[in-house]
């Protein structure tokens, strides 16, 4: 595949799984042995973990929405840089729902090969989505 080809693959992950809730698509584009290096401890790191940690996301905040900003790839990487928009109206890994809602930014890379997911990293702005959800003390 192209690096557009590629590009176009990863923005359907936050597009389309997230956005339109389609988590069955992860077997579409996702090789079967892909390693998912972003889930929480106690979830395997593998697209079921993945799964289970969207269906939890979209339990406790139901509104989730990610905007993509950039997506840049090179060889058979593909970083992007995403905005999420949520409400929090369920607890999410032991902390009580809140109902605040939260903008916050994301970083991911996704390795490809043969047109499909083989590894993801990801990094979120926990702090500025805690803050915000009134889970922690902003700054003073």
């Amino acid at each position: 595949m192209s690096i557009e080809q590629d590009k176009k693959l990863a923005s359907r992950f936050p597009l389309e799984v997230v956005n339109q809730r389609k988590l069955n698509l992860l077997d579409e584009f996702t090789a079967p042995n892909a390693v998912e290096h972003a889930v929480p401890p106690g979830l395997p790191p593998t697209i079921e973990g993945t799964k289970m940690f969207f269906g939890m996301m979209f339990a406790a905040f139901p509104d989730l929405q990610y905007t993509v900003e950039d997506t840049i790839g090179e060889g058979d990487r593909i970083a992007q840089r995403v905005t999420a928009h949520a409400t929090m109206k369920g607890d999410f890994l032991g902390m009580p729902a809140t109902g605040k809602s939260a903008t916050w930014s994301e970083m991911h890379i996704l390795r490809l090969k043969d047109g499909k997911v083989v590894e993801h990293w990801g990094v979120v702005d926990q702090v500025s989505m805690m803050t915000q959800l009134g889970l922690m003390p902003g700054p003073k």
